[in-house]
């Protein structure tokens, strides 16, 4: 199944792309595409119902984060073995984790807002794992039990705040806009294996990445199992697990987003995203000028996420 959430920010609607491509609501069906929704129990729910029956949706509205319930947004930098080769380092011994705030989060097609104090904006295509059950010291072989599906994420990042700014990688990763993820959740059934998705995208029309999750080096259910061993993961829990080569940092000479640039990028079954950079339309408070404008020279150490 692909679920989905449609209407204006603030206000969306439940649905489902049917076999045909086509959006229809579940409104009346289910309040939300929320964790009861996406339960094993939900999904079976859904499963019996006759899609066809339910009302199309007319028109082209504007799609949300495809659901919600979202408590955490943790994240897994340096995981695939061609983006450790493009940045020179060495391959990690166990998973980098990192977390992007849930304030980051916007639709597939929303607008990335570069921060009036960003100069190194940078795109990340990643495979988003969706928890569905609540997951304490799991293991290996039952991880992939506790996956209510995957999704399309952007991982924007800010490297000069990221590497620049004391080496704390959630400042550059948690900005507004920092996380569209879409356009479905798309059920672990229908996904099949989370270890042969390829991942695709391109800046103004410019491939810049193209991977495939088998070039991962932890897999999902490696990534499931042991973040489950250090916090108690919850229906709804976001999991962004790593980019491919390809990144803006990773190019010589680095090239960054810059407003007007459209990033389009795409994971096979998952669905397409794109979206275009503008400026931010709030300003630095003249008083905070000192502490929020990057340092002059600041470098940015290596390149990890």
């Amino acid at each position: 199944m692909k679920l989905v959430r449609y209407g204006s920010d603030g206000r969306e609607r439940p649905g489902m792309i049917d076999a045909q491509g086509r959006l229809r609501s579940l409104q009346g069906v289910v309040d939300d595409i929320g964790p009861q929704v996406y339960s094993p129990a939900g999904q079976r729910a859904l499963r019996a119902l006759d899609v066809q029956s339910l009302p199309l949706v007319k028109g082209k509205p504007r799609l949300g984060v495809p659901f919600v319930g979202i408590g955490k947004f943790v994240a897994i930098g340096l995981n695939y073995h061609d983006h450790a080769r493009e940045t020179g380092t060495k391959v990690p011994v166990e998973p980098i984790v990192f977390n992007k705030w849930t304030t980051c989060l916007s639709g597939p097609f929303d607008p990335i807002e570069q921060p009036p104090h960003s100069t190194r904006l940078d795109w990340e295509v990643e495979l988003g794992v969706v928890i569905g059950r609540t997951a304490r010291y799991v293991g290996l072989g039952e991880a992939l039990k506790y996956v209510a599906g995957y999704c399309t994420v952007n991982d924007v990042s800010e490297r000069q705040f990221q590497m620049g700014r004391g080496s704390q990688w959630d400042k550059g990763k948690g900005c507004d806009g920092f996380g569209p993820v879409g356009p479905w959740l798309v059920t672990a059934d229908e996904a099949g294996d989370p270890q042969n998705l390829a991942l695709r995208l391109s800046v103004n029309g410019q491939r810049m990445q193209d991977g495939n999750t088998r070039d991962m080096i932890f897999g999902v259910a490696q990534i499931v199992s042991y973040l489950s061993h250090f916090m108690t993961l919850l229906p709804g829990d976001l999991i962004a697990t790593g980019t491919p080569a390809g990144v803006g940092l990773g190019m010589k000479p680095p090239r960054f987003l810059q407003p007007g640039d459209v990033v389009e990028l795409e994971i096979e079954g998952l669905g397409a995203q794109r979206q275009q950079v503008r400026a931010a339309r709030s300003r630095v408070a003249p008083d905070a000028r000192d502490l929020i404008d990057p340092p002059q020279g600041g470098g940015l150490g290596t390149l990890q996420a």
